[in-house]
């Protein structure tokens, strides 16, 4: 130490008073003294006993790179549980950061319900968010944001806003299973959808008609847009006004849908039978989405046994009728669909207009010319909605029903020729569906095979269900 530095702390310690230079003294003397004595050794029998710290010991704890020379130093061995609890007491206290949720939970939500004539810069509007909001959100980054160009009214969607009022997240839902979310990040509104999975589970559906079709399949539990499509599946093979009888019936397997394990609707109609005045139809359907028979016949034909839906049929194919405007009994032929004006009517079958005009008879008309010699006729369209010479494919408009020429009430009245001479286009033969390809056939084979057995075993449940009501 140097020299004048010791005489300078000694000056000072001589300057001071008596009493602090002993306090001094007792304090360094103490120091000395502590240094000096030797460190007490714990009891290691009874630290390994109950695995606790005595306060006033001392403790030598092996690292892990003396290892090697623990024979030599002899240190004491903590119990994993002592070390694990010193690990833990030493380690700090560090708080998490809030999670998005955690975010979200403190926003201030809002459910919105899109109105007539809504859009996005009004509803923003409404709840005080201004027009570069708007903006940014409709721009957002993600492929998705666009969808928000076009609401549909009667939908919902949530605003979540921070303390100071500005847009932090928006919750969208486009379909029972898909969500569109546009977050506030960095200053930046990204978008992005997210989809549930849909459980699909197999449903049967079956009946006996006894007044009509429409009727039975809805008080067998199928829906409207079912009822259609199950007329749809056999629409080539049955007219659904003028075939169907008391004693009919019908088999179907269909997909029902859920999401988190609620019901949001039904699917595609898998597999379906129609037994009609004794002769079996059935209809599988295969994965390239086309329904096929149980020999691998395509259920489509050439021709629609019906252009209009079968709900609005009035009058059976008759060689005659009473005509309700000339008054006389003449040849009716063809088919009358009684309906709504306006209601769409379909080609038949692929063709080409041969007319498309107006006369006091007919009124409103249109003549396709298909193959093989056929011709379909429709009169009394209220508008037309195709040109002579125009080609036409099977189920596209080709006008709408109403009342023109001689026709008493809305309807339309359809023909059917086969070279030259009218045809029951209800039970004239059409040409044989095509098979399905050999390449997927033993595939095909497979599904159906399957699907005959489900909906035999159907069946039976049902004829048990009806044997039991009649016991009853």
């Amino acid at each position: 130490m140097n020299t004048s530095l010791l005489k300078n702390i000694q000056n000072i310690y001589f300057n001071l008073p008596k009493q602090h230079q002993i306090i001094i003294a007792l304090c360094a003397i103490s120091a000395v003294v502590l240094l000096l004595l030797p460190a007490s050794q714990p009891d290691q029998d009874a630290l390994a006993t109950n695995g606790s710290l005595q306060v006033g010991h001392r403790y030598q704890v092996a690292l892990p790179e003396q290892a090697d020379n623990t024979a030599q130093s002899n240190p004491i061995q903590l119990p994993a549980q002592t070390v694990d609890n010193l690990r833990l007491n030493q380690e700090p206290s560090i708080t998490p950061s809030p999670t998005q949720e955690d975010k979200a939970d403190k926003l201030a939500w809002v459910t919105v319900t899109v109105k007539r004539g809504d859009s996005l810069a009004k509803i923003f509007q409404r709840h005080g968010l201004n027009a570069t909001t708007t903006h940014k959100v409709i721009t957002a980054q993600g492929d998705d944001s666009g969808l928000l160009k076009k609401l549909n009214v009667g939908d919902m969607m949530r605003l979540g806003k921070n303390d100071a009022g500005q847009l932090v997240s928006l919750e969208y839902p486009l379909s029972k299973n898909e969500t569109l979310f546009v977050n506030l990040q960095k200053q930046q509104y990204i978008a992005h959808k997210e989809s549930k999975a849909v459980e699909v589970r197999e449903a049967f559906a079956q009946g006996e008609i006894r007044s009509n079709f429409w009727q039975a399949a809805s008080a067998a539990g199928l829906n409207d847009g079912q009822i259609i499509n199950l007329a749809n599946v056999f629409g080539w093979d049955i007219d659904f006004a003028m075939d169907i009888r008391a004693g009919d019936s019908f088999n179907v397997i269909y997909e029902n849908q859920y999401v988190d394990g609620e019901f949001i609707g039904t699917g595609k109609i898998l597999a379906a039978e129609f037994i009609n005045q004794g002769e079996s139809f059935q209809a599988i359907r295969f994965t390239d989405g086309e329904y096929y028979s149980a020999d691998g016949r395509s259920m489509r034909k050439a021709f629609l046994r019906a252009p209009v839906s079968f709900r609005y049929i009035s009058s059976d194919f008759k060689p005659k009728r009473f005509h309700p405007i000339q008054k006389r009994w003449k040849a009716h032929n063809g088919t009358d669909y009684s309906a709504k004006k306006g209601t769409p009517v379909v080609a038949a079958g692929n063709g080409r207009v041969t007319h498309s005009t107006y006369n006091k008879y007919n009124g409103n008309y249109v003549f396709i010319q298909h193959g093989n010699g056929i011709v379909t006729k429709y009169l009394h369209f209220s508008k037309r909605a195709v040109k002579k010479g125009q080609r036409v494919k099977q189920g596209q408009v080709i006008g709408y029903v109403g009342s023109t020429g001689m026709s008493q009430a809305p309807h339309l009245h359809y023909e059917f020729l086969l070279n030259g001479v009218h045809r029951n286009p209800r039970t004239v033969k059409l040409p044989d569906a095509k098979p399905i390809s050999s390449k997927y056939r033993a595939e095909f084979d497979a599904i159906a095979k399957q699907r005959l057995a489900e909906l035999s075993g159907s069946r039976r449940a049902m004829l048990a269900m009806q044997d039991t009501e009649k016991n009853e």
